[in-house]
C-alpha cells in the first residue's frame, strides 16, 4: 500500500526538485452562490489572451526549444501578480499553513489538517503582509478539504474556481503557498510542474510541496482553482493535492458552511468491527470481529443497530456509510435492539487494522 504523509503546517524549507519561482510581494453561502460568486470579476481573472499555439503547450505538448519556453514563462509572470493576491498564509493556533480566499466577502478554502475544528479563532496574512481575523469552519476530512472565513472587512480579492474532472493529465499547473510560513522578505512561492494524476479523490502533480504549503491553491493556466495542496507520498515529486469539486460535490459546501465535521484523515480510517448484509432493510449484524470495539462493547450477531449518534439507520449500508463518516477513536453512541430489549451503547471507534 503506498505510504502518504499530511504535510506538516509549519516545516523547513527543504531543496525543491521542481521549478520553484520565489515571488517577492510584498449571511452564509449556498453551493449555488459560491459558483456565482467566483465567477465575477476578480484579482486572478485571466484576462490574458492564449492563443492556439500557447494552448496547446499549457495542455502538455512538448516544448520544441527556448521561444516556446519563454512564452510559457511569460504567460505563468502574467499571471503571477494576480494568484498572488488570493493566495494568503493561514494561522490557528501556532500552526501555520495557507489558504485561498474564492468570494469577495472573504471564504477561504484550505486543508482540512490546516483548520483542525471548526469554530476555532484564526488569522489570514494577506500578500501585503496584513493580518486580518477569520474563524474555521467545516471540513471533509476523507479528502482533507477545509473551510475558513474572513470576518472582517472586505471587498477581498479572489480566485475563480475550476472544474477540476475535466482537469487533463499533462496539463501544466501553477501551486502557491507559504512553505515554512509566512515570511515577508521572501513573499509567496510559485511552483510550476504538470498534472501527473486526476481523480475523485485527488489530483497528483509535480509541483513539490514542503510543510507549510497545506491547504495552498493550485491553479490551472487559465487562473483558476483546481485544488488545494494536501499531502506527498514517497517521493518529493508525488504530490497530492484535493480536486476542487470536493468542496461542492455532494452538498458538501453547504455543510461546510454550516461547520459540519465529517469523513476521516488519511490513514485514519474508523473501525467498528461488524459484519452484515447490505441488501437487507435493516442494519443487522451477522458477525462481530475478535478484539474488534464492537466485541469489546458487547455487540452480539443478531443485534439491529437503529441510531448512530441519533442517526437513523435503515440499512446495513447505512451503517457503514455513517462510521466512514466518523474518525478513528472518535466517541459515539449506538442504539441497539436485541429480540425485544432496546439499549444504548457508547463506544470509540478504533482505526482500521491494515492502517495500523
Amino acid at each position: 500500500m503506498r505510504r502518504i504523509r499530511l504535510l506538516g503546517c509549519v516545516g523547513p524549507v527543504g531543496s525543491l526538485l521542481a521549478i520553484c519561482l520565489t515571488l517577492l510581494v510584498s449571511p452564509p453561502l449556498t453551493a449555488a452562490d459560491v459558483a456565482d460568486a467566483t465567477k465575477t470579476p476578480s484579482a486572478a481573472a485571466n484576462t490574458q489572451a492564449i492563443s492556439q499555439s500557447l494552448r496547446h503547450l499549457l495542455n502538455g505538448a512538448s516544448p520544441s526549444g527556448v521561444n516556446d519556453l519563454r512564452a510559457i514563462q511569460e504567460h505563468v509572470q502574467g499571471l503571477t501578480e494576480k494568484l498572488k493576491k488570493c493566495t494568503v498564509g493561514v494561522s490557528v493556533g501556532n500552526a501555520w499553513g495557507s489558504g485561498v480566499i474564492i468570494t469577495p466577502d472573504g471564504y477561504v478554502l484550505t486543508a482540512a489538517h490546516v483548520a483542525g475544528r471548526p469554530n476555532k479563532p484564526c488569522e489570514f496574512t494577506l500578500a501585503d503582509g496584513k493580518i486580518v481575523k477569520g474563524t474555521t469552519l467545516g471540513m471533509f476530512r476523507t479528502q482533507d478539504a477545509g473551510l475558513m472565513k474572513i470576518t472582517e472587512g472586505g471587498p477581498y480579492p479572489h480566485a475563480e474556481l475550476g472544474d477540476s474532472k475535466n482537469v487533463k493529465e499533462r496539463s501544466w499547473c501553477i501551486a502557491m503557498g507559504h512553505p515554512g510560513g509566512y515570511q515577508s522578505e521572501r513573499g509567496i512561492v510559485l511552483r510550476l510542474g504538470q498534472v501527473l494524476h486526476n481523480s475523485n479523490d485527488a489530483i497528483v502533480t509535480g509541483c513539490a510541496l514542503v510543510g507549510g504549503d497545506s491547504g495552498g491553491p493550485l491553479f490551472d493556466m487559465d487562473g483558476r482553482v483546481i485544488g488545494i495542496n494536501s499531502r506527498i507520498a514517497e517521493r518529493l515529486i508525488t504530490n497530492m493535492h484535493v480536486p476542487v469539486n470536493a468542496f461542492q460535490d455532494g452538498g458538501a459546501w453547504n455543510r461546510m458552511v454550516k461547520g459540519d465535521v465529517w469523513g476521516h484523515m488519511p490513514g485514519q480510517t474508523p473501525w467498528l468491527g461488524v459484519q452484515g448484509d447490505d441488501e437487507t432493510r435493516e442494519a443487522k449484524i451477522t458477525g462481530v470481529t475478535p478484539k474488534s470495539p464492537a466485541e469489546k462493547h458487547d455487540l452480539q450477531p443478531g443485534d439491529v443497530i437503529l441510531k448512530f449518534d441519533d442517526r437513523a439507520i435503515a440499512s446495513f449500508q447505512a451503517l457503514k456509510d455513517a462510521v466512514a463518516e466518523c474518525h478513528a477513536n472518535e466517541k459515539v453512541k449506538i442504539n441497539v435492539r436485541r429480540g425485544d430489549r432496546l439499549f444504548d451503547i457508547e463506544l470509540k471507534l478504533g482505526r482500521k487494522e491494515e492502517e495500523r
